[in-house]
């Protein structure tokens, strides 16, 4: 008899460590992980390379409608590949300018009806856990296991700071903390979908956490839905 499909949405705010650690947990699950963050950084990358503001909603509403930045997403060796029509932008998605523009394009309606719609069509067909900003309350409310991961803004502006200078980026603690409590406020108050709890997920804080300790913290409460993995 086949396994029913295993459906698991994490949320939080940036550099909450919501891609890695979720990346992890799939791994240990043996099941897919989409990042849906990367499909916004790629309609964000889309609107920085064609001269578009990702504050302009009308100019965005049009490459939605015409189809010009058709996102989609592939797995090799077990890692997403993020593609912006039909070329592999996986390594151009994670600079702040980008991760901004992600932020500032997932504001509008047009935008995250699109591919939340691809989102959706991908859980129907496999075992999958997403990770976002809204997954638990609007991509995937009918998910077995909804965890809200969070941690101080401290904390998270030191561990997107760490990344950037590991990346090559020339960058400042304070300048990261800033950028990232502007994010946040953007995030948890823009008008479509913002970022919330789901009223049914599990909040976890790793502000104190190592990464191992989140992770089991995570799977624990997988496999009080799901059973042992």
């Amino acid at each position: 008899m086949n396994k029913p499909l295993m459906t698991i949405a994490v949320d939080g705010p940036v550099s909450a460590g919501k891609s890695t650690l979720s990346d992890a947990l799939a791994r240990r699950l043996n099941i897919l992980h989409l990042d849906s963050g990367a499909m916004y950084r790629a309609v964000g990358l889309y609107a920085l390379r064609n001269g578009i503001s990702p504050d302009d909603e009308a100019a965005l509403n049009q490459v939605i409608d015409k189809g010009q930045a058709q996102v989609t997403v592939d797995y090799r060796d077990g890692q997403q590949i993020t593609l912006l029509n039909g070329r592999d932008v996986t390594g151009e998605l994670r600079g702040e300018a980008v991760g901004a523009a992600a932020s500032a394009v997932s504001r509008f309606p047009a935008v995250r009806q699109y591919l939340v719609s691809l989102q959706q069509q991908l859980a129907r067909e496999r075992s999958i856990l997403m990770d976002g900003r809204d997954i638990g309350t609007v991509v995937l409310p009918e998910a077995g296991v909804k965890i809200f991961l969070t941690a101080s803004p401290e904390d998270r502006a030191l561990r997107r700071y760490t990344q950037l200078i590991a990346d090559g980026f020339n960058v400042d603690y304070p300048t990261v903390l800033k950028d990232l409590q502007a994010r946040d406020e953007q995030d948890s108050k823009r008008a479509a979908d913002p970022l919330r709890a789901a009223e049914d997920a599990v909040v976890l804080d790793t502000s104190s956490f190592s990464f191992e300790q989140s992770l089991q913290a995570m799977l624990d409460i997988v496999e009080q839905v799901y059973g042992s993995h």
